[in-house]
C-alpha cells in the first residue's frame, strides 16, 4: 500500500516537472505601467563587479529609481571585459553607457548627479 502511494506521488511530481520543463507553467504578467515608464529611458548598460562599492551604489540607485538597465559583470563576462578595456578604454569601474551606436554616451564612475546629467544628454539625442 505504501509503495503504491509513493509511486503515485513520484508519478505526480514527474508529470508536474515535465509540464514546467515543457513551458506549460503559468507565465508572469508584465506590469504595463512599468513598461511605459521604461520607454522614457535610453538603453543603459552598467559595467561592474560584485565587490565594487560605486557599482553597488549605482545598482541601488537604479533599483530605487526604477531605472531599467543591463548589468555586465566584467569578472564573469569576458566579452564585457573586452568592451570595457578596448572600446571604452577603461581600467576602472563602474562604466555606464547610455544609448548605442553614434548616440552613445559613456560615463566613468558614478554619482547620482553625474548620472542625471548624462541621462539628460542621452535623452536629448534620442
Amino acid at each position: 500500500m505504501i509503495k503504491k502511494i509513493l509511486a503515485a506521488v513520484m508519478l505526480t511530481l514527474l508529470v508536474a516537472s515535465g509540464a514546467v520543463a515543457a513551458g506549460q507553467a503559468p507565465q508572469s504578467r508584465l506590469n504595463p505601467a512599468k513598461a511605459e515608464a521604461a520607454r522614457k529611458y535610453p538603453q543603459i548598460v552598467l559595467y561592474s563587479t560584485s565587490w565594487c562599492p560605486h557599482c553597488r551604489a549605482a545598482k541601488e540607485y537604479f533599483a530605487k529609481s526604477n531605472i531599467p538597465y543591463t548589468n555586465r559583470d566584467v569578472e564573469q563576462d569576458d566579452q564585457a571585459m573586452k568592451l570595457l578595456t578596448g572600446k571604452y578604454k577603461s581600467k576602472g569601474i563602474p562604466v555606464i553607457v547610455f544609448g548605442a551606436g553614434q548616440n552613445e554616451i559613456v560615463m566613468h564612475g558614478f554619482t547620482p548627479e553625474s548620472f542625471q546629467e548624462n541621462l539628460k544628454k542621452a535623452q536629448a539625442k534620442k
